[in-house]
C-alpha cells in the first residue's frame, strides 16, 4: 500500500478486517517492523481518538511518533500555485511537504472541511497537497470528504459483533446544533458498499449525501421504516450537501431512542451529544458498541501502517 486516502485503497477489505481481529490478540507481534521508522502526525483540527489510537498503533509497531498541531503551531500554509504570498500565509505546501518528508517515513494528515466552498473541500487541498509534494506515504486521519480509518474500524466492529451472514445495517442522520462535515458518513457508505449486507441510509429530505457516493444505496426517508429488523444502527449527523454546509433541519424526532433501536446494536464514531443525537438509555446500554468502535481505531490504524511499512 503506497497511501491510505480512502477505504478503497484496501485491496481486500474482508482480509484486512480478519487480519486486524487477529492482530488484537497480540498487538506487538510485529514490533520489529517499525524499528528505526518514524510517523509524523499533522493535525490541522482537533482530535482525541484519532490522535491517541494512531500513536498507539505506531508504538505497537515499534515506530517513533512525532505530533504537530499544525493549526496552532505551524506556519499558515499556501496551497495555490503561482500565488503572490504577500498576505498572511507564510509557507507554501511545496516546501512544507518536502521538509516534513525528510523527518519521517510516513506522514498522516487530519484536515476537516470548511463547509463553505464545496469545490474547495472536494479538492482536498491539504491531503492532496501533501500527497503531491511529500516524498513519503500519506495517511488520511480524516479529510474534507472522508474518514477511512474510522470506516475500517467500523468494518472490524461489524465483523466482531455480527451474528448473521447478511446483516441489516442502517445509517441514520441525527440532529445536531452545529453544521458537521460529511466525512464519516461518506466513508461509512463507501465501506458498506464493499460488504454483503442489507444497507439502508435514512435521513430527512434535503440531507442527501453526495449522490456519487450513495449511488446504488437504498435511501429511506421514513426513519422508523428504515429501522425495521435492523441488526446495526449507525447514527451520525451531517450538514446539507445540496445546500452545502447548511443546517436545514434540527428535528428532535430524529434523535435515536430505545424504541427506535429495538434489538439492534448501536454505533457512533464519537464524540456524541447525549440526548441530542442519541438518548442516554441507548448510549449506556449493552447494545451500544461505541467504546468497542473506539478501541478498534487502534487496530484499523495499525493494519494501515503495517501494510505501508511492508511496502517501503
Amino acid at each position: 500500500m503506497k497511501h491510505y486516502l480512502s477505504i478503497n485503497d484496501i485491496k481486500d477489505l474482508e482480509a484486512a478486517v480478519a487480519e486486524a481481529i487477529e492482530l488484537k490478540k497480540d498487538p506487538v507481534k510485529f514490533k520489529s517492523l517499525g524499528k528505526d521508522k518514524t510517523v509524523c502526525l499533522l493535525f490541522f483540527n482537533n482530535s482525541l481518538r484519532t490522535r491517541l489510537s494512531t500513536q498507539k498503533a505506531a508504538i505497537n509497531l515499534g515506530m517513533e511518533v512525532m505530533v504537530m498541531n499544525f493549526g496552532s503551531e505551524g506556519w499558515q500554509l499556501e496551497f495555490e500555485d503561482g500565488t503572490v504570498m504577500n498576505q498572511g500565509k507564510a509557507e507554501h505546501i511545496k516546501e512544507a511537504a518536502q521538509v516534513v518528508s525528510q523527518y519521517c517515513d510516513i506522514v498522516a494528515i487530519r484536515a476537516f472541511a470548511g463547509l463553505e466552498n464545496k469545490a474547495l473541500d472536494e479538492a482536498e487541498v491539504v491531503l492532496n497537497g501533501f500527497k503531491k509534494y511529500a516524498n513519503v506515504p500519506v495517511v488520511n486521519m480524516e479529510s474534507s470528504v472522508g474518514h477511512p480509518l474510522q470506516a475500517l474500524a467500523d468494518a472490524i466492529t461489524l465483523e466482531e459483533f455480527g451474528s448473521k451472514d447478511r446483516p441489516k445495517v442502517v445509517l441514520s442522520w441525527a440532529p445536531h446544533p452545529r453544521a458537521l462535515p460529511h466525512a464519516v458518513a461518506n466513508s461509512f457508505v463507501e465501506m458498506m458498499k464493499l460488504q454483503d449486507a442489507d444497507f439502508v441510509i435514512t435521513h430527512p429530505k434535503g440531507y442527501e449525501l453526495n449522490p456519487e457516493i450513495t449511488n446504488g444505496c437504498q435511501i429511506e426517508y421514513d426513519q422508523d421504516k428504515a429501522m425495521e429488523n435492523a441488526d446495526f444502527v449507525y447514527v451520525k449527523n451531517w450538514s446539507s450537501y445540496s445546500d452545502y454546509g447548511k443546517v436545514i433541519s434540527q428535528d428532535p424526532n430524529w434523535m435515536l431512542t430505545q424504541a427506535q433501536l429495538g434489538t439492534a446494536k448501536f454505533m457512533h464514531c464519537l464524540p456524541v451529544r447525549r440526548n441530542v443525537v442519541v438518548a442516554d438509555v441507548v448510549l449506556d446500554s449493552d447494545q451500544s458498541l461505541v467504546v468497542e468502535q473506539a478501541n478498534n481505531r487502534t487496530y484499523s490504524a495499525q493494519i494501515v501502517l503495517k501494510k505501508i511499512l511492508e511496502s517501503l
